[in-house]
């Protein structure tokens, strides 16, 4: 038996933040948010610099002479600051990663060149969870997201890490666990990358799950978990009979099963007065039957089992 515990959705929209990167050391790794904004750092001393350039696979992105911004080739989104050798471009898109070279110049000659590597990743829109009861009490959580490139995921129990011996299947980084039945508390999944982070939340149940010592048939004790639509099961206690009901004198109808052989000799007659209807080899009796009248020399032979 598996029962769904529990669907909580949710979606947190994420808004596309600013990244910001320090580009002057050379081979810097930057990140940027699909459709958000990264603001580098090219470089320092930019009033001694004559004039330097920054391009991408041999193309000319920018070019400044004598701190004056002579050529930009996404000037539409994007804006240079000469006084602190910034630079700033909105509205990120996936033809905006890739290998950049920076090159400076003084006195005509090159004294300086570095490169940089600009990736644009997708954030994380949205997080959701869903939760199952397992057929012995364990629960089964996924943590889905929407967007999101390279998603990694971690979870917590109560604001704390979940413990190895709290999970029966997965770990602290898988999209889907299975946490022991005797977990509970608020579970939190966070789902990121490196320009996002979304979190989500649910509370997790016993599951209608106790631990306790059941009775098996011949007497033992065994401790186990069990549900508690099964707990009288498990404690070895039946309902009290149920006491069939007498109206004036006559007895509810009861089912009686039967092997009846009779023989009957020659001008001999068996005289029974009994109402009975007869269903799949079942003799019913709708009411007590009349005793038997029998000749001297009759006979009725039966093996009765009577059940209700």
């Amino acid at each position: 038996m598996e029962a769904v515990v529990g669907l909580l959705v949710a979606f947190l929209a994420v808004s596309c933040g600013m990244d910001t990167c320090d580009g002057r050391q050379n081979g810097t790794q930057c990140y940027g948010a699909l459709g958000g904004i990264v603001v580098i750092q090219l470089m320092d001393n930019v009033l001694e610099t004559e004039q330097y350039t920054w391009t991408k696979n041999k193309t000319q992105i920018l070019r400044v002479r004598n701190n004056t911004v002579v050529f930009n080739l996404i000037e539409d989104r994007a804006v240079f600051i000469p006084s602190d050798g910034t630079l700033r471009i909105n509205n990120l898109s996936r033809s905006d990663g890739g290998e950049y070279v920076l090159e400076a110049y003084k006195d005509g000659k090159r004294f300086l060149i570095q490169s940089l590597q600009l990736s644009i990743q997708a954030p994380v829109s949205s997080v959701w969870l869903t939760s199952k009861c397992l057929s012995e009490g364990e629960m089964r959580v996924s943590c889905s997201s929407q967007g999101g490139d390279s998603p990694q995921y971690s979870w917590t129990l109560d604001g704390r890490a979940l413990a190895d011996n709290e999970l029966l299947y997965g770990n602290n980084e898988a999209e889907i666990i299975t946490l022991k039945q005797n977990v509970v508390g608020q579970l939190r999944c966070s789902v990121g990358n490196t320009v996002s982070n979304v979190t989500n939340s649910t509370t997790i149940s016993s599951c209608g799950f106790t631990y306790m010592n059941c009775t098996s048939v011949n007497g033992t004790h065994t401790p186990q978990w069990v549900h508690q639509d099964n707990i009288i099961l498990c404690t070895g206690t039946t309902p009290p009979p149920v006491t069939p009901n007498t109206v004036e004198g006559r007895d509810d109808p009861e089912v009686t099963y039967a092997d009846i052989t009779i023989t009957q000799r020659r001008g001999q007659q068996v005289q029974q007065r009994l109402e009975e209807a007869v269903e799949y080899g079942q003799v019913k009796f709708t009411r007590t039957p009349q005793q038997n009248q029998l000749t001297d020399d009759g006979s009725m032979y039966a093996m009765v089992r009577k059940g209700r």
